[in-house]
This record gives structure tokens, sequence and C-alpha cells, in this order.
């Protein structure tokens, strides 16, 4: 075997880590998909819905947040509600709010000022929307004195109150919420806020499939869990995205079929890095040596470098396999479940828990991605799990330390540990007589 510092080096190597950590949060989100299932209960949550403002005067409306699609699809949809779907475009008055400079964005206060003081040259209702306003954000224009110049005139105009039948809406992707100016709006305005889900949170998979079950829904569309998951995995968090994946599978299926498979994610919804990295690992795990080759090919097509997927997919892949398997084997740690496994792991004495990777808060062993591993640790032997540790090790020197073609080298790893594989047993048919 290699040397012991080398092999050290590669069970905790953080190089390529930043984009393991993103596999890593939807590693965890299959995890939690299955252990829901297994126990009865639903996978999904509901996602927190947009938050109206009762008390206001309600000729005030705002629709705020980071979410572009959601803000941009709920205000049209407000503003069709409130112009009754008619603008002749004489009555109601729509300000582009997109200001390069503080200049641009003190004309826009005036403007909007302006239109919501002058009277419909018809008479009747009147709608003044302000739209996109980017000056209202923690910005170097947003910061600027002409800008707060603007925007307090503006505040001052609706601290005042409309004319009667004038109404007044507001939508803006970012909103300093240090400031006055969304202080007033929170307290005035029926206010809808629609920003990203936060990927760094515990549980946005979970928000984002709820999310997606939903709009699919509204398509007349049925995930497979499984597809589901992909789907979460490949789209992302953006709402306008995942609108545009939804409507190709709609399209895709056509009335006859309406449940969504796995097969039907891969096809349709492109392959993002991340996602890249953990479907690699599953390749590798699964002795899929032909879907391995092909998504290594293409990140590699892609100009991701082969030093950033040995060391962000395949390593962490061979590591925990091979964590797994001994913790299975000398520990004799029961593998039922989840929760039988962490504490049984944690419950060990602390010298045989030291070589375990801990989690950052120091609370115990990173248990989850070993965990994962457990399953298909199973078709390999300790054994031959320690000689594709030997063989990734050699070829991680290879890349860096050589000028051998680095596609060949991953290739020829992942036909190695495809080969370490037990061989798969056949249930033995009865003679005839």
């Amino acid at each position: 075997m290699g040397s012991e510092k080398q092999l050290k080096h590669l069970l905790t190597s953080a190089s390529g880590l930043p984009l393991f950590i993103s596999a890593f949060r939807h590693l965890r989100f299959f995890f939690r998909i299955a252990v829901l299932r297994w126990a009865g209960q639903p996978a999904m949550t509901r996602p927190v819905a947009a938050k109206p403002k009762p008390q206001s005067s309600g000729n005030f409306f705002a629709v705020i947040g980071s979410d572009e699609g959601q803000v941009r699809e709920q205000a049209l949809r407000l503003y069709n509600r409130l112009t009754g779907g008619s603008d002749d475009g004489f009555t109601h008055e729509t300000i582009d709010g997109n200001a390069d400079t503080a200049d641009s964005a003190y004309a826009i206060c005036t403007s909007t000022v302006q239109a919501l003081l002058t009277i419909p040259m018809f008479g009747g209702d009147k709608v003044v929307w302000l739209r996109n306003a980017n000056f209202l954000a923690d910005s170097v224009t947003g910061r600027a004195q002409r800008t707060e110049e603007g925007v307090e005139s503006l505040r001052t105009t609706l601290e005042r109150g409309l004319p009667p039948g004038v109404t007044f809406l507001l939508t803006a992707q970012g909103v300093d919420k240090r400031r006055g100016f969304w202080k007033f709006i929170d307290k005035a305005a029926e206010v809808q806020a629609f920003d990203l889900i936060d990927t760094s949170r515990e549980g946005w998979t979970e928000q984002v499939a709820s999310l997606v079950t939903q709009r699919g829904r509204d398509l007349g569309l049925a995930f497979h869990p499984d597809a589901l998951a992909l789907f979460v995995l490949l789209a992302g968090e953006a709402t306008q995205q995942i609108g545009n994946e939804l409507e190709k599978l709609d399209l895709f299926l056509g009335p006859d079929r309406r449940e969504v498979c796995t097969d039907d994610v891969r096809q349709l919804v492109p392959l993002s890095r991340a996602a890249a990295v953990f479907e690699i690992g599953q390749a590798i795990q699964k002795g899929d040596v032909a879907r391995a080759i092909q998504l290594i090919d293409q990140q590699l097509g892609s100009a991701e470098s082969a030093i950033g997927i040995m060391r962000a997919s395949i390593i962490p892949t061979i590591r925990n396999l091979f964590m797994a398997k001994l913790i299975s084997m000398k520990f004799k740690v029961p593998t039922g479940s989840y929760g039988a496994f962490a504490g049984g792991l944690n419950r060990l004495p602390e010298a045989d828990r030291a070589w375990l990777p801990q989690k950052k808060d120091g609370s115990g062993v990173n248990v989850f991605p070993i965990f994962l591993c457990v399953g298909m640790a199973a078709n390999f032997e300790l054994e031959g799990l320690q000689t594709v540790m030997e063989a990734t090790l050699k070829a991680d020197q290879a890349l860096v330390t050589t000028g051998l073609d680095h596609r060949l080298i991953l290739h020829r790893l992942i036909a190695e540990v495809a080969a370490a594989r037990k061989p798969a047993t056949k249930s033995a048919t009865p003679s005839r007589r």
C-alpha cells in the first residue's frame, strides 16, 4: 500500500471543496426524501407564502423580492386586476424604474410623483406602476444623495395621500430594509415579498420540491419521487428557471402521458456542475461505467479540470465507500437506519472515531455522507476498496505530476473501480431431469 501520509491526504483532501459542498447539499436532499418516505411522512413541506399586509390604505401595493420571476409574474397579475385587464394607453401609467445613475433615479421619482398627482385625461380610476425600481437597494446608486432626495420626495407624496381613484403599484427586486422608505412601505402598503429560497439554509431542497410539485400539478404533471429529486437537483431554486423547465416537460410529454420519470428529466433539464459531481459519484457507486465516463467527458468538454472532477467527486466517493465498508466490518455498527448508524458511530470510543470526518461544530462524526454509501459498499470487498484507494491515489498523483492524458487517467480509474465490485450473483436454476 502507498504512503500512509499520502493516503491520509487522500482521505482528508479539501481541494475542490466548494463544488463538493454544493453537491453534498443535494445528496442530503435525496437522503431526506428517502427517510421521510420510509417513516410514512410526506416528503414535501409547503413553502412560505407571500405575506400580504392587511392594514393599508388600499391604494398602495408593493411587490418586492429577489425572485425576479415571481415578482414579475405576481406584479403583472396584480396590475391586471387593478386595471380590470384594460389599458388604453391614456388612463394608466407605467414608469420604468431602471436607473443607471443617481440623476436618473431622481428623474424617475419625479416622474412618478407627477404621474400620481395627475388626474386621468378621461376621468375614472388610474393606476401608476413604478416597475422594477433598482435604486432602492443597498447600492452605489441607491446610497447617492441625489437618489435619496428623489425617494424622499416620493415618500412625502405618498404620506400626504393620493388623489381619489389613484392607485400606486411598486415593484422592486431589492429594497434596503434598513432605511426609512422600506419602513414606510411596510406600514402603508399591501406588501407581497418573493425572495429566492436560501440555498445555504437547511431544508431548501424540500421547499423547492414543494414548489415544483405545486407548479407541476397546475400543469397536470405528476413527478415520480426520483424524478422530482433529480429535477430539484438540476433546476435549482430560481422560479423562472423552474417554470421554463416545467413547460418543456409539459410540451414534451403531451396530453397522453402526464407522469414525469427520471429519463424525462435527464433528457430535457440541463446538467449543472454541482449536479454532475453528484451524478458521477452515483454512477461510480452503481458500477455504471458508461454513465460515469459520459459525465466525465461532458465536464471535460465544458472546460472543467480533471483535477477538479477527481477531488470534488471521485475521491470523496471512493473515500466514503471505503469508510462505510470498514465501519460495517470492523465496528459492526447497525446500518438499518440513519439514526441507528449515527448513534452507533458516536458511541464508539474516541480512539476509534478519531480517523473519521468530524462535523464543523465538533459535535460528533459527520455521519451522513458515509451512511449514504453503506448500501453500495456492500458490493465491494474491503481488500478491493483498498486496491481502489491506492489506484485513486496514483491517478491523482498522475494528474498533478505527469503529462499523461487526463481523460484517459480518469477513464482507467473508473474501470478499475468497476472491476473491484463483487461479481453479480446469479440465482441458481434447478436442473431438469
